[in-house]
C-alpha cells in the first residue's frame, strides 16, 4: 500500500494504483479530485455551458473514473483519459439537453452603470467571443479552446481526440474564420 502525506504531490501512477486498490479505492479518488477537478471543471464549463451544468458533469466523470479505472491502460495520460470522459460526459449531456428542447435563457450582459469604459468594450468582446464559440460545431469548439485557452500542442490534443494533427489544424483554422466573422458580423448590426 502506498503511504502518503498531504504535502507529497500524487503522481498518476500512484494514484491509479490506488484506486486499483480495493483498500484504498477512495484515498484515491480523493487525489484524482484534488489534482485534476479545476482542470476538468473548466473543459466541461466550455462546452456545457453553466456552472451547474459543469458541477453535475464533473461529478458523472470522476463516478466513471471511479467505475472503469481497471479499464485504464496507461496508453495516454491519466489526464487525456479523463478529458476524453469528462468530454463524452459534456456532448452527451448536451444532446440530451437539446432533445428534451430546453433552451438555456441567455444571460444579461449590460455593464452595470458606472463602469469604466474599457471594462464595458472587454466584457462586450469576451461576450461575442462567447456567443461566436456557441455557434461553432462541437469538434471545432474543442479543438479551439484546448488551443487557445489550454495553450495544449496539436500533439496534445491529437492524444487526446484521436485526430490527426492536419485535421487539428484544419478544425482549429475554420473556427478562427468563425469567429471573426461572427465578431464582425455581430459589430456592424
Amino acid at each position: 500500500m502506498i503511504s502518503i502525506t498531504a504535502n507529497t504531490l500524487m503522481t498518476d501512477l500512484d494514484i491509479v494504483q490506488m484506486m486499483q486498490s480495493e483498500g484504498s479505492r477512495n484515498t484515491g479518488l480523493r487525489h484524482l479530485m484534488t489534482k485534476y477537478q479545476e482542470r476538468l471543471y473548466y473543459v466541461i464549463k466550455n462546452i456545457a455551458g453553466s456552472h451547474d451544468d459543469a458541477d453535475d458533469i464533473l461529478q458523472n466523470t470522476f463516478i466513471k473514473a471511479y467505475r472503469n479505472i481497471d479499464r485504464f491502460e496507461s496508453r495516454s495520460s491519466l489526464y487525456t483519459w479523463l478529458y476524453k470522459i469528462a468530454t463524452n460526459e459534456s456532448l452527451s449531456f448536451n444532446k440530451s439537453k437539446m432533445r428534451k428542447a430546453i433552451v438555456p435563457i441567455p444571460e444579461s450582459g449590460s455593464a452595470q452603470l458606472g463602469s469604466v469604459e474599457n471594462e464595458n468594450q472587454e466584457e462586450e468582446i469576451l461576450e461575442r467571443l462567447a456567443s461566436a464559440l456557441k455557434e461553432l460545431p462541437d469538434r471545432q469548439r474543442q479543438v479551439f479552446e484546448l488551443r487557445y485557452y489550454q495553450e495544449l500542442s496539436y500533439e496534445e490534443i491529437s492524444g487526446m481526440l484521436s485526430l490527426t494533427e492536419g485535421a487539428l489544424k484544419a478544425s482549429y483554422h475554420h473556427a478562427v474564420k468563425k469567429i471573426e466573422e461572427f465578431i464582425i458580423n455581430s459589430t456592424t448590426l
